[in-house]
């Protein structure tokens, strides 16, 4: 076998990736409520750190109003600051 003749086992993969979209534009929110727990859950991870917008989607308006009413919700112990597995 000559060097050009390399075969691999193995398919190359072509990873297709989902489009990102801010889940409050699409659906048309306006503010974001701090006192809906089960809804900010969504955006919070099993120990409590809140999700940056690279893994969410989230544009950049209304993520700094995520960030907000995910703290105001930890202040008015809401939602806890540190969590072991919250969900």
């Amino acid at each position: 076998m000559a060097q050009n003749d390399i075969r691999y086992l193995t398919p190359i993969n072509i990873e297709i990736k989902k489009e990102k979209y801010c889940r409050f534009k699409k659906s048309g929110m306006k503010f974001v409520d701090y006192k809906d727990a089960n809804f900010l859950l969504k955006l919070v991870n099993e120990q409590g750190k809140i999700l940056p917008r690279r893994i969410t989607g989230t544009s950049q308006k209304f993520q700094g109003r995520v960030n907000k009413a995910i703290k105001r919700a930890r202040h008015i112990a809401v939602l806890p600051y540190v969590g072991d597995m919250l969900r």
